[in-house]
C-alpha cells in the first residue's frame, strides 16, 4: 500500500540551498581540492537518494556512506559515481562489494586479509589509517607495520586510496590543533612509505578540516586533495562556535500540525507526570509530533517551536506522538495551522543547533534523529 501524505508531521528538503552549500564551500578551497559527499544516515536525515542525486546533477562524483546497504540503495537509485562505504563490512559480501563497484574501506589487517580471501584485485579498498581516533585503521604509531601491509595486499586488492580522521579539527585552540597537525604528520609518514605504490587517493579532511586545515594538508599530502564533506553541507557546523561560509544556510525545516488548542485555568496541569502545572489562564496547542518522530523528550518544559512567527514554549512531557506548546501571548492560534520545530517563520528562526545547544547534543544528533514515519518533501525547482 502505498503511504497516505498525511500532513501531521513533515520535513521540507531545499535541494537548492543544498547545491548552493556545496557551491559556497568549494568556492572556500584551495582550487586542487574537490569533495566526497557524505551522505551516510539517510544524509543526516535529509534523504539520501534525493541529496545524492542533486549533488550528482551539480558535478559531484564522490560519495560516502556508512555502510553496504546504504551504498546499494544510491547505485540501484542511478547514481554512477565512486561510493566509499566508511565503515566495516564482512567479507563474505566481497561479491555483492565487487558486483555494485563499491570502495570498501579496509578497517584492520585482519579486514585485509579477510577481504583478500572472499575476492580477487577487483575490490577496489581505501586503506583506513589510525592517527588518533582509535577507532579503526592501521596503528599510524608504527608507520613501518602500516607500509608493510598495505604493500602485502596491493597485489590481492585494488587499494586506490587510504585516509585518516581527525579528532578535534573543529577546535581551533591550540593543544587541538597541535593534536591536528600532529595526526597530519602521521598520515605523512604512511603516504612516504608507500608513494611508490600508486595509491591515488589520500584524504583526511571532514568539514572542518576544509575550512581550517586545508593549507597544511595541501602541502604535506601526497594524492589529490578531497574534503568528506558532511555536515556543513547540510548548513549546520560541526561545532556551535565555528563560522560556515557565507551563503551555506540549513536546508532541513520541519514542520507539524496544531490538532487542537484548549484553554487551562489555574491550578490545571499538563500531560504525563503533571510535571506543568498552569498558573494562570493560558492557551495550550496540541501539535502532532512527538519523541517516536524524533523530537527529543528532554526538550519537555524546556524548548519551543514557532507558530505564526512567534516562539511558543513547550509545556509538559513531550510524549510519543503529541506535544503541548504555551500559545497563550499568541493570538488566533487554531487547529489546522502549523507549527515551525526547525526552520524559520517570519523574524524568527530555530536550527538544528538551537535545539541541540538547550540539552547539551550536537545539531548531526538532531537531524539524524528524526525517524522515518516523517514525511519527508524536496525543493528542487530549477535544479
Amino acid at each position: 500500500m502505498n503511504s497516505l501524505k498525511l500532513d501531521r508531521s513533515w520535513i521540507e528538503v531545499d535541494l537548492i540551498q543544498l547545491v548552493e552549500n556545496y557551491k559556497a564551500y568549494i568556492n572556500a578551497l584551495p582550487k586542487n581540492f574537490e569533495i566526497m559527499a557524505v551522505v551516510k544516515a539517510d544524509a543526516y536525515g535529509h534523504g539520501a537518494v534525493s541529496v545524492a542525486n542533486a549533488l550528482s546533477n551539480a558535478g559531484v562524483s564522490k560519495f560516502a556512506v556508512s555502510n553496504l546497504n546504504e551504498a546499494i540503495e544510491l547505485r540501484e537509485s542511478g547514481i554512477d559515481g565512486e561510493i566509499l562505504i566508511l565503515g566495516y563490512t564482512p567479507a563474505a559480501f566481497a561479491k555483492e562489494l565487487c558486483e555494485y563497484n563499491i570502495i570498501q574501506t579496509v578497517v584492520s589487517e585482519e579486514h585485509a586479509a579477510q577481504l583478500a580471501a572472499y575476492s580477487d584485485k577487483r575490490l577496489k579498498c581505501h586503506v583506513a589509517i589510525d592517527t588518533g581516533m582509535h577507532r579503526i585503521g592501521l596503528d599510524a604509531d608504527n608507520p613501518d607495520a602500516c607500509a608493510d601491509i598495505i604493500r602485502r595486499y596491493s597485489d590481492k586488492l585494488n587499494i586506490s586510496g587510504m585516509y585518516t580522521h581527525f579528532c578535534v579539527s573543529d577546535s581551533l585552540g591550540a593543544p587541538d590543533r597541535e593534536f591536528t597537525l600532529a595526526q597530519i604528520g602521521k598520515l605523512k609518514n604512511v603516504c612516504d612509505r608507500v608513494a611508490d605504490v600508486g595509491i591515488r587517493y589520500v584524504h583526511c579532511c571532514n568539514s572542518a578540516d576544509g575550512l581550517y586545515y586545508s593549507e597544511p594538508v595541501n602541502s604535506q599530502l601526497f594524492g589529490n586533495g578531497t574534503v568528506r564533506l558532511g555536515i556543513v553541507l547540510y548548513g549546520l557546523k560541526p561545532d556551535v562556535s565555528n563560522k560556515l561560509p557565507d551563503g551555506i544556510n540549513p536546508v532541513l525545516s520541519w514542520k507539524t500540525a496544531v490538532t487542537t488548542v484548549k484553554t487551562l485555568q489555574p491550578g490545571d496541569s499538563i500531560g504525563y507526570g503533571r510535571t506543568y502545572i498552569a498558573e494562570r489562564t493560558m492557551q495550550i496547542a496540541t501539535l502532532s509530533t512527538g519523541y517516536a518522530d524524533g523530537y527529543r523528550r528532554d526538550l519537555s518544559n524546556k524548548g519551543y517551536v514557532l507558530i505564526r512567527g512567534r516562539r511558543a514554549p513547550i509545556v509538559g512531557r513531550i510524549c510519543m506522538d503529541q506535544m503541548t506548546v504555551d500559545v497563550s501571548d499568541i493570538p488566533g492560534v487554531k487547529a489546522g495551522d502549523f507549527a515551525t520545530l526547525i526552520g524559520n517563520d517570519g523574524n524568527e528562526k530555530i536550527t538544528a543547533d538551537d535545539i541541540a545547544s538547550l540539552i547539551g547534543t550536537i545539531g548531526y544528533e538532531i537531524v539524524c534523529g528524526i525517524s522515518k514515519r516523517v514525511e519527508r518533501t524536496c525543493c528542487q525547482e530549477n535544479l
